[in-house]
């Protein structure tokens, strides 16, 4: 990991620095028509101190922190923030010093292009780096301590996303860990007190503790050893932990409280600014949108098949109290079909014979989500949070499914943190529910703006290349 972390970071502050140079140049060229080249001190010293300035501003938005195994929109939104302040930083030199050099270039010109340039080439960067991760080069070698539901999904996970740079070498139990586990390019290293004779054996980068709480003696034992010999060690929760608990730092004094279970939209500010983000957000697209849209599908879903343009479904809100939520029909309305039945709420499948030949188009792109913006205008809804399921659909899982109800301490949300990881279309088995389930829970105790901005960047992505509705 820490090596990973210095070749990212050095490769992407060369990158930041070479396209906002050449983003200058070119803004340069475009108002003067010539290229203008520095040829004096203080033009070497505006160049430094733009540098600077940009860098000032990258480190303020937290841009150069490790991403590597994060999702590219949130490398997008980051730089995002990073360029805004720039333009702040840079707007506030210019205006204060009223110096000569604001008239030097376009101002817009340097910053989009910069924007476009570092963002291009970051991806192509990061696509270069997962496939020398792909091919073995630049891996960070890591033993996981503790075999159990956590440890075991964490192996699945490296194993699933070679791109995320590790590669595990093997497990230290104080059992024997079993093949029967069918976990393909598993190894036993031995028992916690073989932990040092593995480290020394070969290069291990870091060493992932995934032990229960109540096992401090083992936990001391391994850091304490791992900072004998120079190994990165890491503390992982588990998954129960990760899901269904946040935490919030206070200081009284000297002393740390850790405050558990207080959610981000606990606070009224969180709350307020969600909430008004959503009304600005659902209102600009009918604005943009919806005026001319609705209408054509109307149009379209009338023409293809009989029966309403709309259908309404009861599902379960914030505190679990039942809403009507609009959908566009994607179905054949014979029979009586109208959602509202309990017998009406089987899942669709896959070449479902329900579904109509337009309505396959709108739920392979989430087009008949769309109505359900009149929800979130009417504060029903979130633009993003756990997605709403049908009253039967929860009726069985709160019994079944460890925490399901706490999925409704929010608003749900058109999409959510578990659709843009997969969690779309048919759930065929309990511990896919419990997946979506652990997912919603997620980012119910880890909410913040920049989570909300990066899923729908991540949805709209997903509705242009995604297979997983139907």
């Amino acid at each position: 990991m820490h090596r990973k972390k210095r070749y990212y970071k050095k490769n992407l502050i060369g990158i930041d620095a070479l396209s906002l140079l050449l983003s200058l140049f070119t803004a340069i060229f475009i108002k003067h028509q010539a290229f203008i080249f520095p040829s004096s001190l203080n033009d070497f010293l505006f160049l430094g101190l733009l540098l600077g300035i940009w860098f000032l501003a990258a480190h303020e938005c937290r841009l150069y922190r490790n991403r590597i195994y994060k999702k590219f929109p949130e490398e997008i939104l980051f730089n995002f923030y990073a360029n805004a302040v720039f333009v702040i930083l840079l707007s506030a030199f210019f205006f204060l010093t009223k110096s000569i050099y604001a008239n030097l270039f376009r101002f817009s010109v340097l910053v989009s292009l910069h924007f476009s340039i570092s963002i291009l080439a970051k991806y192509y960067f990061r696509k270069k780096q997962h496939l020398a991760f792909e091919g073995g080069a630049l891996n960070d070698t890591v033993i996981i301590v503790g075999f159990n539901k956590t440890s075991i999904e964490f192996f699945k996970t490296l194993k699933e996303h070679v791109y995320y740079g590790y590669k595990c070498v093997g497990f230290i139990h104080e059992e024997e860990v079993s093949l029967e586990n069918n976990l393909e390019g598993m190894h036993y290293l031995g028992k916690i007190g073989d932990l040092e004779k593995a480290l020394t054996a070969q290069r291990i980068d870091e060493v992932i503790i995934s032990l229960p709480s109540e096992k401090t003696w083992e936990i001391r034992y391994c850091t304490e050893i791992c900072d004998q010999l120079n190994v990165r060690v890491r503390l992982m929760p588990a998954l129960h932990d990760l899901t269904t608990k946040s935490e919030e730092i206070d200081n009284l004094g000297l002393l740390s409280v850790i405050n558990l279970n207080e959610l981000p939209l606990d606070k009224w500010e969180n709350k307020l600014f969600k909430m008004l983000f959503d009304k600005f957000f659902a209102g600009l697209f009918f604005l943009i949108f919806g005026w001319w849209l609705f209408p054509i599908i109307a149009i379209l879903v009338k023409l293809d098949s009989k029966g309403p343009v709309y259908y309404q479904q009861e599902r379960w809100g914030v505190n679990n109290k039942p809403i009507i939520c609009y959908k566009f029909r994607t179905m054949h309305s014979e029979n009586d079909y109208n959602g509202q039945r309990e017998e009406d709420f089987k899942q669709t499948s896959r070449n479902d014979i329900r579904v109509t030949r337009l309505g396959k188009v709108l739920r392979k792109y989430s087009m008949d989500e769309l109505p359900q913006f009149w929800n979130v205008l009417k504060g029903e809804m979130s633009v993003v949070g756990p997605r709403p399921h049908p009253t039967p659909m929860n009726l069985v899982s709160m019994k079944s499914v460890n925490n399901y109800l706490k999925r409704h301490m929010v608003n749900p949300g058109i999409t959510g943190w578990a659709q843009i990881n997969g969690c779309r279309g048919e759930v065929r088995t309990h511990e896919e529910m419990e997946r979506r389930v652990n997912f919603d829970l997620y980012y119910i105790h880890r909410w913040s703006f920049t989570i909300d901005l990066q899923i729908i960047l991540q949805t709209i992505i997903k509705m242009l290349r995604d297979t997983g509705a139907y």
